[in-house]
């Protein structure tokens, strides 16, 4: 199975399975929200986890951890603890080897133990979402031979999700999720058209009012699908304002989440509201101590250099500089490693180095989600 498909389907799609689980369920024996004490300490601890307070979160993990000894809930919200705090959560992290045996052993949990029909959402989602989280790690490091295995068995209790729905209304993203990508990917990807095939049809319409709906009414999933929307407007509808409308909305719900932030920018970036942008980046600056935003933010101010300043030679420094350092990062950083290319392409035809604008506008174009993003 190709790289781009999968990464598709799970790069901003799966991580979210996560959160319903922590919030919505306690796996085999019980449901958390038969607990008010406990629902309130998880909402709390996603806000502080997407919000980058660890040190909270912790504390909050404690808790549950002496509540719930062993249980599926508190392996899960490790795993989400170690990947956010590990972010970009890379094959050669310190965190992978906890993180990758906190969720094989949710899991394993989920599917040894039996349990009586009337938890079957709440182990399904369980399931899942496990599963989804360490999907969403294979994808984004391009560790095929992980996915494959993983995404196979997965399949069917995405689907059972379709049945599951009037349990929890945040299954509303998960439908809306395979009811807009079964129809919107084989239409940018013809190539996929004979695969899609194989698989029950969508509705494109319906599952972006799907995810809408998720975003407008789901307490738990509310992030994830302002998220989504927010990618799905900007590759596959070309609507960069609708788009950037979901992005600020997660940027003003969680300033201090790195990839929140900076999918803020990238959007104004693409709007050309180019004092929005550079205030944003002025104000944080470089600041976080993250390698991984601190490189994006060379990219970005390289889309200031060009198009606002006209500093050509500056930025063909800034995006070389953000080439540089984005490298170690992997196939994690291609999307703006992808941006930088189409800089240096555009500085180079101004130039008039027609071989370098070729060169490096392919480049991008290997390596971009969508060739259209390119700020040109």
């Amino acid at each position: 199975m190709n790289k781009r498909i999968i990464t598709a389907i799970t790069k901003n799609v799966l991580t979210a399975l996560l959160y319903v689980i922590l919030t919505g369920t306690t796996g085999i024996q019980g449901q958390v929200l038969k607990n008010p004490a406990a629902q309130d300490m998880i909402k709390s601890g996603i806000d502080n986890i997407y919000s980058l307070d660890f040190e909270s979160a912790e504390k909050i993990y404690l808790k549950l951890e002496s509540m719930y000894p062993g249980h599926p809930v508190t392996l899960l919200y490790r795993g989400m603890m170690t990947y956010w705090e590990g972010y970009p959560l890379l094959p050669g992290s310190a965190g992978r080897s906890s993180f990758e045996s906190d969720l094989r052993t949710c899991i394993q949990l989920c599917e040894e133990e039996e349990f009586t029909p009337e938890y079957e959402a709440e182990i399904t989602l369980a399931n899942i979402c496990a599963r989804g989280l360490l999907l969403l790690f294979y994808a984004d490091n391009d560790m095929i031979m992980n996915v494959i295995p993983l995404a196979v068995g997965s399949y069917k209790y995405v689907m059972r999700s379709f049945d599951l729905a009037s349990s929890y209304s945040d299954f509303y993203y998960f439908t809306g999720i395979y009811n807009y990508y079964r129809e919107a990917y084989p239409r940018i990807y013809p190539v996929y058209r004979a695969l899609a095939a194989l698989f029950p049809r969508g509705d494109e319409k319906k599952g972006l009012t799907e995810l809408a709906r998720a975003a407008e009414s789901s307490i738990f999933l509310r992030a994830e699908s302002y998220f989504v929307l927010s990618w799905i407007y900007n590759g596959y509808e070309n609507d960069f304002l609708k788009s950037a409308l979901y992005g600020k909305i997660l940027n003003d719900r969680y300033p201090a989440n790195l990839l929140y932030r900076a999918l803020h920018i990238r959007n104004l970036l693409l709007l050309k509201r180019y004092g929005e942008a550079e205030e944003i980046i002025q104000k944080y600056g470089n600041k976080s101590g993250n390698n991984f935003y601190n490189s994006q933010l060379k990219v970005f101010n390289g889309i200031l250099q060009e198009k606002k300043f006209r500093n050509y030679p500056l930025a063909k420094q800034l995006y070389e500089e953000g080439i540089s350092e984005l490298a170690p990062i992997g196939s994690y950083a291609n999307e703006y490693t992808a941006y930088a290319y189409f800089g240096l392409s555009r500085i180079s035809g101004m130039t008039g180095d027609r071989t370098g604008q070729r060169v490096y506008r392919k480049k991008g174009n290997d390596l971009a989600d969508f060739k259209n993003v390119n700020f040109d």
